[in-house]
């Protein structure tokens, strides 16, 4: 069997809070333990809304954060962040906000050259080099290197955020709501630049977006987050045409579509659960039309459908 390119078991993540010189703080859960698995060259599209825990996730992929519980490994080996030259081969990130990640006083020469210099103590002419060939592969211009990254679009800052992203020659590339801050037509620019890189470089990506449609054209596979918790996973093109948990479903129906009325809720019914005092049971269940008595007291594990799909639910669609 091949491999995984990415796998991580009971991986978690707490936050303390209200922690005072006299008085103990609480913990915010932030994610839940999670199981997933992702395959070499394979597409995982991770949605949910804002505060669902996506991006809790990424950076914990790329050793920004350390797990409160679980393992996690690349290609079937332990990712080690005490070694960022091994580990940056391994996994690498792109910002959702691509002027804010790059420095402000540096060329972008100075910014790709540093972690080549550093990390791998190359010469000025491999520096050189290599710089040239990523460049190359995002279509930017060499006369940009000695530019600073106001003078840039957010269309050609994304192309840079990206070109740094493949100097160290990762195998797997999270890319955290990589096209939601540019225009319409400079977002199918770069998911199509992404669809030729992860084929030319045989990639594999992790895509968090809360895009519905974006995630389902450029996805293998989708996972679902709701209030830190995996809640479904699979194939994109079945997940949102058919459902198995309700919240997936909620999300489908919340999707602007022109001429299409947006989905009715009951007062309250919108609303998130307190995270300092998550409820018993299934966190959906207070916003669930389906919710029965089980629900409110016993919270569903993330099981097989029957169909190459994960759903964590008493009662899926």
């Amino acid at each position: 069997m091949t491999t995984p390119a990415l796998e991580v078991r009971n991986l978690s993540k707490s936050f303390p809070v209200g922690r005072g010189l006299f008085r103990a703080g609480r913990l915010v859960r932030a994610l839940m333990p999670t199981d997933l698995v992702v395959m070499p060259g394979e597409t995982l599209g991770i949605v949910g809304e804002s505060g669902c825990g996506k991006t809790t996730l990424a950076r914990m992929l790329v050793g920004l954060l350390a797990p409160t519980t679980g393992t996690l490994e690349i290609g079937g080996k332990p990712l080690d962040t005490s070694d960022r030259r091994v580990s940056s081969q391994q996994i690498q990130y792109v910002f959702q906000d691509p002027i804010s990640s790059l420095n402000p006083r540096k060329t972008i020469r100075q910014t790709m050259e540093t972690p080549l210099r550093v990390l791998f103590g190359m010469d000025a002419a491999a520096r050189a080099a290599r710089i040239a060939e990523v460049f190359d592969a995002v279509s930017l211009r060499p006369e940009f290197l000695d530019r600073y990254p106001h003078e840039f679009s957010g269309g050609q800052a994304q192309r840079i955020g990206i070109a740094r992203a493949l100097l160290a020659k990762p195998d797997i590339i999270v890319l955290d709501e990589p096209v939601s801050a540019l225009d319409v037509s400079v977002q199918a620019q770069v998911l199509n630049l992404l669809a030729a890189l992860k084929e030319e470089f045989g990639l594999t990506y992790l895509f968090i977006s809360h895009d519905l449609a974006v995630v389902e054209a450029v996805s293998d596979r989708i996972a679902v987050l709701y209030f830190g918790s995996v809640v479904e996973v699979g194939p994109a093109a079945a997940v949102f045409a058919r459902p198995h948990h309700p919240y997936t479903r909620l999300l489908a129906d919340s999707a602007p579509v022109v001429g299409r009325p947006l989905a009715r809720r009951a007062d309250g019914a919108g609303e998130l659960p307190d995270p300092l005092d998550p409820p018993a049971g299934c966190a959906f269940a207070r916003r669930c039309p389906k919710a029965r008595e089980r629900c409110r007291s016993d919270a569903p594990p993330l099981a097989t459908m029957g169909d190459d799909r994960l759903a964590a639910c008493h009662f899926p669609d």
